[in-house]
């Protein structure tokens, strides 16, 4: 065992190398062969915008110059889509890096936070990166719980309260007038950090109105996922303008390049565009819970672009029915702790992705059936 580099400091030493996600390409290369349907990272496969295709193409040409630091442009254009002030949006390398600027902000060592067990792990990644201490709740019927949650932030003195409307990994959702009740009983010294990556797939009613002189709640979404702009790193965080200003103390100011800021831009700026995704991704969701009861399966309801499947057994047969999948050239991902880990986590795909997806399944469900019954 190597000693401890003394230039690292302790709370760095402390912690594991490691990412919260590891991502298909290592997959890929750990396995030797390509994916033949990327199904796991909750990515569009239908991609962004054509005209945001061609505004990032024109500003690669401009790849020179330093992104606009404000990304002004982009912030007046949410302003306005929102009917809010710049000054309530913050714009950043997708919703983890504002993540981790909020919790730089929010969190020092031993100071506690609460989050559902098994949530979205890169705020867990961040919070334990500032030395931040992470209270878990447990989920309730597959949905993360907005009274143990502020109950336990309530207990412990939370600084900040993490809950994701729609859920990751769950896919389910609460009503805009149940995460309403769950801002106005924030205590005093905590902020709700409500992640909505995936409200552009939820129905109507899933978000209360935006109040962005409300100094409880700090919103954050992405152009990740209906927008099909993973690679580009675009996310905004949306909240009382004093918690904004104090974002330019810490953030990466040149961290959003030029071409993200276009395509972003041009993405906002074409609702046919992601009404037809939005379409697509309805249809996709339809056909995993067909494929799933196909294979007497239980595809959970779902309000986002993947959807949750129960293997009707344990995380380890889960397990092994997603690695079975894997060896079959199809990426699935699937929850962490249970009792949620029962099920594996399908993202929406193409037509030809769901045939592959139907035709691997019950393979990878005869092969952890057959494990299972080996003594």
């Amino acid at each position: 065992m190597s000693a401890a580099d003394p230039r690292l400091t302790p709370l760095v030493q402390s912690l594991p190398a490691t990412v919260p996600f590891t991502g298909p390409e290592a997959l890929e290369r750990r396995a030797g062969l390509p994916f033949r349907a990327r199904l796991g990272a909750n990515e569009s496969v239908f991609g962004p915008s054509p005209r945001a295709i061609a505004a990032m193409r024109e500003a690669a040409a401009e790849a020179w110059k330093y992104g606009d630091p404000e990304s002004h442009d982009l912030r007046a254009a949410l302003a306005q889509a929102h009917d809010i002030a710049p000054e309530n949006i913050v714009v950043g390398a997708g919703i983890d890096g504002l993540l981790d600027s909020l919790v730089r902000l929010t969190v020092a060592p031993g100071t506690p936070v609460v989050a559902s067990a098994g949530s979205y792990p890169t705020f867990a990644y961040h919070v334990a990166g500032y030395g931040g201490t992470l209270v878990p709740v447990p989920y309730t019927a597959d949905h993360e719980d907005p009274d143990r949650l502020i109950a336990r932030a309530a207990e412990t003195g939370a600084r900040l309260i993490y809950l994701s409307n729609p859920d990751n990994p769950m896919g389910s959702w609460h009503d805009a007038a149940t995460i309403q009740r769950m801002i106005e009983a924030v205590p005093d010294h905590a902020l709700l950090v409500l992640d909505e990556a995936y409200i552009d797939f939820a129905p109507p009613g899933t978000a209360p109105a935006i109040d962005p002189l409300d100094p409880r709640v700090i919103r954050m979404r992405t152009f990740s996922k209906a927008h099909g702009l993973a690679g580009a790193r675009v996310g905004y965080a949306i909240g009382q303008a004093g918690l904004i200003a104090a974002f330019h103390k810490v953030r990466n100011h040149f961290g959003m390049s030029r071409a993200a800021q276009a395509g972003a831009l041009a993405a906002l700026a074409d609702p046919d565009w992601l009404a037809d995704v939005l379409a697509r991704v309805g249809d996709a969701r339809d056909r995993i819970t067909r494929i799933a009861a196909d294979n007497a399966l239980t595809a959970l309801p779902s309000a986002t672009n993947f959807v949750a499947v129960d293997c009707g057994a344990d995380g380890r047969f889960a397990r092994k029915v997603l690695d079975n999948l894997g060896r079959d050239g199809v990426f699935v991902r699937m929850p962490f702790v249970a009792p949620q880990d029962r099920c594996i986590r399908i993202t929406v795909g193409r037509p030809e992705d769901l045939e592959l997806l139907s035709e691997a399944l019950p393979r990878a469900l005869a092969a952890a059936r057959h494990d299972a019954e080996e003594p």
